[in-house]
Formats: C-alpha cells, sequence, structure tokens
C-alpha cells in the first residue's frame, strides 16, 4: 500500500510539467474534483454535522482552505519554472515550518530536528546556488515550491486542530470548496480560462486529480493508523526521487548534477525532522484525501 502511495504522488508533478493547461486552472479543479469525491461519501452521511458547525470553525475551514489554494497557487506554477526534482524537495519542507510554527508556539523541538533544520537550509542554499547559474526562472520557481511548503504547513496546522471538532469528511469538503472558490475567482479576475482545453489536458488533469488523490495521500491515509505517521512522513520523502525518475522518463528531465548534493541535504534534512517526532511535523500529512 505505501508502494502504490508514493508512486501516485510521485507521478503528480512529472503530469503537471506536461500540462499545457493554466496552473490555476489544475488547482481549481483539483479541489473542485476532490470535493465532488467526498460529497457522496462524507455530506450525505453528515448532514446534521455540517448544519450544526459553529461559525468559529467554519472560519477556520475557511483559513485552512486560503492556505491550501496560496499553496496551489505557488507549488503548482513552480514546476514549469525549475525542475520536478527541485520543486517536488522545495515543497516537501512542509514538516520544517510545521516544527518551526510548533517552536514558536513553545513547543520544545529535539536537537536532531535542529540539525535537520539546517541541513535543510543548507540544501536549499545548494540548490539555489546552482540555479542561479540557470536562469532567472529557476530561482523564481525554487522560490514559488518553497511558499507552497510554507503554505503547506499553515493548512496542515490549522486542519489538525479543526479536525478534532469535525470529521475529515466535513472538513475537507468545506475547505476545498473554499480552496476552489478562491482559485477560480482569481482566475476570472485574472482572465485565465477554466475550460475550453484540449482533450490530453483534461484527461491530464483527471489523471493528475486520481494518482496524488485516490492513489496517493488517500492510500498514506488509509495505513497511517497502521505504521504511524512518522513511518508515512518518511516514505512520503520517496516522492523526491520517484518524481524524478516519472520526470525523466515522461518529460525527459533530468535535474541538474550540481543540484543532486542539494536535494539530498533537504530530503536528509526534513528526514531528521520528521524523525524527531513529538510535533506538528509528523502530522504533516493532507488527510483532506480521506473520505
Amino acid at each position: 500500500m505505501l508502494l502504490i502511495g508514493v508512486l501516485g504522488v510521485s507521478l503528480s508533478a512529472p503530469l503537471t510539467a506536461l500540462l499545457v493547461a493554466p496552473a490555476l486552472a489544475l488547482g481549481f479543479w483539483r479541489t473542485a474534483l476532490g470535493a465532488a469525491f467526498l460529497v457522496p461519501t462524507g455530506a450525505l452521511r453528515r448532514g446534521a454535522e455540517f448544519r450544526g458547525l459553529r461559525p468559529a470553525v467554519i472560519g477556520r475551514c475557511a483559513l485552512a482552505g486560503a492556505f491550501l489554494a496560496a499553496h496551489f497557487g505557488t507549488w503548482i506554477p513552480s514546476i514549469t519554472l525549475t525542475s520536478v526534482s527541485t520543486a517536488t524537495a522545495l515543497v516537501c519542507t512542509t514538516p520544517i515550518w510545521t516544527a518551526l510554527a510548533a517552536r514558536i508556539a513553545g513547543q520544545r523541538m529535539p536537537r536532531i530536528a535542529w540539525i535537520g533544520l539546517l541541513l535543510a537550509i543548507v540544501g536549499t542554499g545548494v540548490i539555489a546556488g546552482v540555479d542561479v547559474t540557470v536562469s532567472a526562472r529557476a530561482v523564481l520557481g525554487d522560490g514559488l515550491a518553497l511558499a507552497g511548503g510554507v503554505f503547506a504547513a499553515g493548512y496542515v496546522l490549522i486542519g489538525a486542530r479543526v479536525r478534532e471538532e469535525i470529521s475529515t469528511s466535513t472538513y475537507s469538503i468545506c475547505c476545498y470548496g473554499v480552496c476552489a472558490a478562491l482559485l477560480g475567482g482569481v482566475a476570472v479576475i485574472a482572465g485565465v480560462p477554466l475550460v475550453g482545453f484540449e482533450l490530453r489536458d483534461w484527461l491530464l488533469i483527471l489523471a493528475i486529480t486520481l494518482a496524488a488523490q485516490l492513489l496517493g495521500h488517500t492510500v498514506f491515509n488509509l495505513v497511517v493508523s497502521d505504521v504511524g505517521p512518522t513511518v508515512v512522513g518518511l516514505v512520503l520523502l520517496l516522492e523526491v526521487p520517484g518524481a524524478a525518475l516519472f520526470a525523466l522518463i515522461l518529460v525527459d528531465q533530468v535535474p541538474p548534477a550540481l543540484a543532486l548534493p542539494g536535494l539530498a541535504l533537504v530530503v536528509l534534512g526534513v528526514a531528521l525532522v520528521v524523525r524527531a517526532g513529538d510535533h506538528p511535523a509528523e502530522v504533516a500529512i493532507p488527510e483532506q484525501f480521506t473520505p
């Protein structure tokens, strides 16, 4: 099951690199389709829960949806600006940011987590230094991917709190609805089309949604209670080499050789932070994908 999950999430970025449709359109349809998938499995069973939502809970769901929209709005474009492997590695720094947020909130951060944080920072610096020699577009892509990881951390932290009060399905439908509405609204204001794409793009959007959601994070959320969040968090890091392999096969893209040490340091650093445990970094699995 974990292998299936890794294959699913690893396909997301390479398939996105093949997409001609705008990034906002992909983000909109991913979240809209995700909400549509959850409605028959969650909302119909929990209609009373929806009707009883308190304004404070609705507000937190909306804020989580805004963070998710910002995550998609930054990470998806980054894939077309820098290499797939670099974008994937930098967006996977989410556990770093959740751990730092926990530290700011007063929670103790183990020494091994600080070491992991330092390694990830050094790795990010190596990647950025290499991309400076590639192009300004690549550096912009690095920044957007890193921002995507930060926004994902905000989404994870808020979601972890909300799911203590309501079911994952109810939370996910609300969060996804807000995210789709925000991305769709921005697209309309910016004049970005949400329809009228070639059949190839529609098939890619569907494939990305199925791979990342049904075969990816849903599987991880199904097994997390059996193997634990730390194991799942570490296994999720296999998305970085997995995405690089699929990028080589599907789009004939090879990451710059000089960036490989940086990628390795980022993955190692995040792994140490996740392995340290005892902080929100180990729950950085987007559980909105669970029905």
